[in-house]
């Protein structure tokens, strides 16, 4: 049996994604003359046929399919995500010198949103493989076991980070894979090696990119005051800069739309932001055009239900005997909830904007299908799981 709590939470989402795509999307259809529902039609066939694929895989027998899927994930798009930077324009188009998706007729596809899937797939099946029965090791020994993992984290960094010019997708795969080697019994001290090492790439990527170092400025220009204030060394000071960068528009919009909101919202389809303010408010901006319109009530509603659907994949993962299913589970739950926040945080000002769709809400038809697909193969998953009569996790 499957785990039907996890697949209601996930349609939950997915349903008010559908909803709010209609909604929030009114300035968007007007702008560029499409029809009232062309957004919302977009998005229902993408929701209707990753939930077929997400039924189909949790109908699949594990022991038999879960790595077939896995690894074929893995291997064609990151095939993909090399080979797009070679296509003719007539398939990829490069904007701003980025090359993200892959266009065949009306479809596009972003390999990087099934990528992700396939990459959690690949550490959990190397993992289970190769490092969870040895005993602990020196810090030399991590290195060199950890190493050949580092090195693909590494080549996927430069295919999205540099040619794709996404730093946010690295950041939800450095981070996932960050926790799962503590998972697996890595030592502190590797970790916060890596953890300083990943900074300093960070910081690496944004000082080598313009477009990069003026979204910091940005954002920084907003919040130095509040931070400055309550640091009382008079040298900080000197890390102010002026007033005369340009303002980040799209976060003074995003947080007047949340506070616009109020507890209790302005009503479906009564937005203001949505109208112009906050550029294609149905995409990345998803939350605060939500929370204009159905309020703080509203947000805290998806976000329990956030919550509700990483704790299910946990409580999977912790039920599992095979180490394989436990780790993919651990990694499908720490790309939604590194996703989620980093959202979150970015519409709110509390760090830059990162481009992160929120899962099973932004509208997008390759990020809602990857996501049906990782949740239909945690569903695969959770038929090991052992249950009592009534279907309860034991």
């Amino acid at each position: 049996m499957i785990d039907k709590p996890l697949l209601a939470g996930v349609m939950i989402l997915l349903t008010l994604s559908l909803v709010m795509s209609y909604s929030l999307s009114t300035y968007t259809v007007l702008h560029f003359h499409y029809t009232d529902f062309h957004f919302f039609i977009r998005q229902g066939l993408a929701i209707l046929i990753g939930f077929v694929v997400m039924v189909i895989l949790s109908k699949m027998d594990p022991d038999k399919w879960f790595s077939v899927v896995g690894l074929s994930l893995f291997i064609l798009f990151f095939i993909l995500m090399v080979a797009m930077q070679f296509l003719p324009s007539s398939l990829v188009n490069a904007v701003g010198g980025a090359k993200r998706w892959i266009h065949i007729g009306p479809i596009s596809i972003a390999p990087v949103e099934f990528f992700k899937v396939g990459f959690v797939f690949f550490l959990a099946w190397s993992f289970a493989r190769k490092l969870l029965n040895k005993t602990k090791m020196g810090f030399v020994e991590e290195v060199r076991a950890f190493s050949p993992y580092l090195g693909v984290f590494f080549l996927a960094v430069v295919i999205i980070a540099v040619f794709q010019k996404d730093l946010g997708q690295v950041v939800v795969l450095g981070a996932t894979l960050l926790v799962l080697f503590l998972f697996i019994g890595s030592s502190m001290k590797f970790f916060f090696t890596l953890l300083s090492a990943a900074f300093i790439g960070v910081i690496g990527l944004i000082f080598f990119a313009p477009h990069r170092m003026a979204r910091i400025k940005s954002w920084w220009s907003t919040v130095q005051d509040s931070i400055l204030s309550m640091l009382p060394f008079e040298s900080v000071q000197n890390l102010r800069i002026e007033t005369s960068v340009k303002e980040p528009w799209q976060i003074s919009n995003s947080l007047n739309a949340i506070h616009n909101g109020g507890f209790f919202g302005e009503g479906l389809g009564n937005g203001q932001f949505k109208l112009g303010y906050l550029s294609e408010v149905h995409t990345d901006f998803i939350l605060a055009g939500m929370t204009e319109e159905l309020g703080f009530f509203g947000l805290v509603l998806v976000t329990f239900t956030m919550l509700f659907i990483v704790f299910r994949i946990f409580k999977i993962a912790s039920k599992v005997k095979d180490p394989m299913y436990y780790l993919f589970c651990i990694g499908v739950g720490l790309l939604i909830a590194f996703s989620f926040i980093l959202n979150s945080y970015g519409i709110s000002g509390i760090t830059p904007i990162k481009g992160i769709a929120v899962p099973f809400l932004s509208y997008g038809g390759s990020h809602i299908l990857a996501s049906c697909v990782a949740i239909g193969m945690v569903l695969m998953i959770s038929k090991k799981v052992p249950r009592n009569a009534a279907g309860e996790i034991l």
